[in-house]
């Protein structure tokens, strides 16, 4: 093999790894920058949740998907109907391994609940609830006022629901997040 030779066998290589650079260069940094951006919108915006109970019944039932949105409750506020993830509160004995659990926003920071004959009154006044199936009777809610800061939270499966009626009220810190989609199956699509 001569010098020349081996010159252009060198030049070659190099003119495959610069060409390989190129290819390779831009597409991992637009893959590092696809998963950071996917990332943060885990964790800021957007997640996906399992529902493995019953509890809310029949608006979601068990094996649904849905999606979470981390941003509404900042941006809107928290309201009596929302449903709501959040992280299990400490007087939850239940099950120390569910992390998160989904219910609805029944009532509200500095409002009075209680439950008579099957039904929920806030303030004095009955609680339409027009989520619930005909007949669901709601029961075991003592005369409270809910704390600053926290709300009072129920499945829509009111007989088999272990919510704010047995752990108490929950504070907002624990909020995950608002649901807003119900994604699968997808027979079941649905925004909530």
């Amino acid at each position: 093999m001569t010098i020349e030779e081996t010159a252009q066998d060198s030049g070659s290589v190099t003119a495959r790894k610069r060409g390989l650079r190129r290819i390779v260069g831009p597409n991992l940094v637009a893959v590092v920058v696809s998963v950071a951006i996917a990332i943060l919108i885990r964790l800021f915006v957007f997640q996906s949740f399992f529902i493995p109970s019953g509890s809310m019944i029949p608006t979601l039932q068990i094996g649904d998907r849905i999606v979470v949105s981390k941003i509404s409750f900042p941006i809107q506020g928290v309201q009596r109907g929302d449903i709501v993830v959040f992280r299990r509160p400490a007087a939850d004995k239940v099950d120390p391994n569910i992390e998160d659990l989904v219910k609805r926003v029944i009532g509200l920071p500095g409002e009075t609940i209680w439950s008579s004959k099957g039904h929920v009154y806030i303030n004095g006044k009955m609680l339409s609830e027009p989520y619930l199936p005909p007949g669901d009777l709601t029961y075991h809610i003592k005369r409270q006022t809910i704390p600053k800061g926290d709300y009072f939270l129920m499945g829509d499966n009111r007989g088999d629901s272990y919510d704010s009626r047995f752990f108490g009220p929950v504070p907002g810190s624990l909020f995950i997040g608002k649901v807003v989609l119900r994604f699968y199956p997808f027979s079941r699509f649905a925004v909530l």
